[in-house]
């Protein structure tokens, strides 16, 4: 099939061509370290695809922009944290590809909005202790690990876990991204099988969509990388709390 007809077979329109495009875009920008408007891309592509299909739609795109993180943030990466999150994000993951795969699209996307809520709710409550000991407990670190392989298996949601963790780590800003970098490339990768073989959502269609619009997705990692460099650590960590908590309200009730 000609690449032209596995483009017409989506059957979009412009306004929703234009919608996936910004959504590329977004996702690239998000990637060079403006996390938590993640969010935003999720929204569009389930309004486009569907739930459950737009998890397929995004996760090469994710895969391609892990690449451009982890080559420009490298240096920064703390590769204890990924060490301790790694084993227990796997899990999750296979505990995911059963429960999604067993849910309808309804309760798919309840999860989605539930889980990046309650993601919310303990990032607010991290910031307001006036405590700024780091949590040292095994517990909380497999706890989260887990959380986020189910979470990104799931619809691709582990960014909201794993801003929790990091935000609880203290991380400073660049140390936050290169860590995430490594962290959500490996895992994402890791996630792909399923997609093809049990979901059946990563298809040779699907990944000539993700090509055309892989452009969008390195014209925004550039863009966003330059914002970082100007953004302090404190106005990170605030931003990333803010624009979580509007995406995962407007998942919720839409």
């Amino acid at each position: 099939m000609a690449i032209t007809e596995i483009l017409q077979s989506y059957n979009l329109s412009l306004f929703k061509w234009i919608a996936i495009g910004i959504a590329a875009f977004v996702l690239g920008v998000s990637k060079s370290g403006i996390k938590g408007i993640g969010i935003l891309i999720i929204l569009i592509l389930a309004f486009v695809f569907g739930e459950k299909a737009s998890t397929g739609i995004l996760l090469p795109m994710l895969i391609s922009a892990d690449v451009l993180a982890v080559s420009y943030y490298n240096r920064h990466t703390q590769w204890k944290f990924i060490r301790m999150l790694l084993p227990w994000m796997i899990i999750g993951v296979l505990v995911g590809v059963w429960v999604g795969d067993a849910i309808s699209e309804l309760v798919f996307k309840r999860v989605m909005a539930v889980i990046i809520i309650g993601s919310i709710l303990i990032m607010l409550y991290l910031e307001r202790r006036s405590s700024g000991k780091i949590p040292s407990n095994k517990l909380f670190s497999h706890t989260m690990g887990f959380s986020a392989g189910f979470t990104t298996m799931i619809g691709n949601l582990a960014g909201p876990i794993a801003n929790i963790y990091f935000l609880a780590m203290r991380l400073p800003k660049n140390e936050f991204i290169g860590t995430a970098a490594w962290l959500f490339f490996i895992i994402n990768v890791f996630k792909l099988p399923f997609h093809f073989f049990v979901w059946e959502t990563v298809s040779k269609e699907s990944l000539v969509l993700n090509t055309i619009l892989f452009p969008a997705v390195a014209i925004g990692f550039f863009a966003g990388a330059k914002i970082v460099k100007l953004i302090s650590n404190t106005g990170y960590r605030r931003f990333i709390i803010i624009v979580t908590a509007i995406g995962g309200l407007i998942m919720l009730f839409r």
